[in-house]
């Protein structure tokens, strides 16, 4: 880490949700491309075939079809047997995951109020559109944190209360992990193991840390086409270009310290050694989006500065996230 905590966090649902942002993003609601293959007002549809009340397509009746699909008007113009096949709507889930180890709580703006105003605003939208919606937090001193599924409008607030609850006990017992890519490999096998990942996840971290093994237990479920996967890489503007922060006091002779490790390290900051921090973190931004893609995890970098109204109403919509 570069820069240490500089930003308050939120400590209201207000200010994690502001009014101006859910105005923004009301008319937003969740799609998973490969779960759904059409999208009516109000209903959610899959691919599988089975009974509901819209009709899809007509088929040949077949042993061990369900008489009540019989089109026996079909059956007494052409003399065949004929069955109605039907769109059989799905429950569309929506996951977050939300890094809340110590190198989150860092940046200007804050990486970790960043990704917990996503979060926030990501659940708002499913919310509303009656989608059920996972919460989770990793990364942390306690380890894995999720809430129940919930799903309708009332339960912004509680969604809300768990990430202001999250975000104040990272701050006060901020995670000390030696092997942080270990620790989240093996949060993010719990998650993947309860086996009922379908519809949209989304996780939220800096990755400043091998990743792409916590990501490889997504792979069965993203391989079977039931789950659309998002890596969200939260980075700061200090991070991407520390020479931003030169004003700051970011020159000259240092002794920076790991916020998890609590190692500290002499270093001359220069224009040559910012150069190579660049490099550095040019080629640990190619390997996650190289090993996400091999695991079929769209990832994009996110700068801590860009709104998040326009995250989600640009970049996710583009994504295919949100419609």
């Amino acid at each position: 880490m570069l820069a240490g905590a500089s930003t308050p966090l939120p400590k209201t649902l207000e200010e994690l949700l502001p009014p101006d942002l859910a105005g923004a993003i009301d008319g937003l609601d969740v799609l998973s491309r490969k779960v759904l293959s059409g999208k009516l007002p109000g209903e959610r549809r899959s691919k599988r075939r089975g009974r509901s009340v819209e009709f899809d397509d007509f088929r040949q009746y077949s042993p061990g079809d369900d008489p009540r699909t019989i089109d026996w008007n079909i059956v007494a113009r052409l003399d065949r047997l004929i069955v109605k096949l039907f769109r059989e709507e799905e429950d569309l889930g929506l996951y977050v995951i939300v890094d809340v180890s110590a190198s989150m709580n860092a940046g200007t703006p804050n990486k970790l109020a960043f990704a917990a105003r996503t979060a926030m605003a990501l659940a708002y939208v499913a919310l509303v559109n009656q989608n059920r919606v996972t919460i989770a937090t990793v990364g942390g001193s306690s380890g894995l944190k999720r809430m129940m599924p919930l799903r309708g409008r009332a339960a912004v607030h509680r969604v809300g209360a768990f990430l202001l609850e999250q975000m104040s006990e990272a701050t006060k017992n901020p995670s000390r992990e030696k092997e942080p890519g270990k620790a989240f490999a093996a949060q993010m096998r719990a998650i993947a193991s309860e086996g009922s990942l379908r519809g949209v996840l989304v996780v939220l971290s800096d990755f400043l840390f091998d990743g792409e093994a916590g990501l490889g237990f997504l792979t069965p479920a993203i391989a079977s086409g039931g789950l659309d996967a998002y890596a969200l890489q939260t980075l700061a503007p200090g991070e991407l270009d520390p020479s931003s922060d030169v004003e700051r006091g970011l020159i000259g002779d240092l002794q920076l310290e790991d916020v998890e490790t609590a190692k500290t390290l002499a270093v001359t900051v220069s224009p040559e050694s910012i150069a190579r921090y660049r490099a550095v973190l040019e080629e640990k931004i190619d390997l996650l989006h190289a090993g996400c893609a091999a695991r079929g995890v769209a990832q994009m970098v996110v700068n801590t500065s860009v709104p998040v109204r326009d995250l989600l109403i640009n970049t996710l919509r583009r994504a295919g996230a949100l419609a």
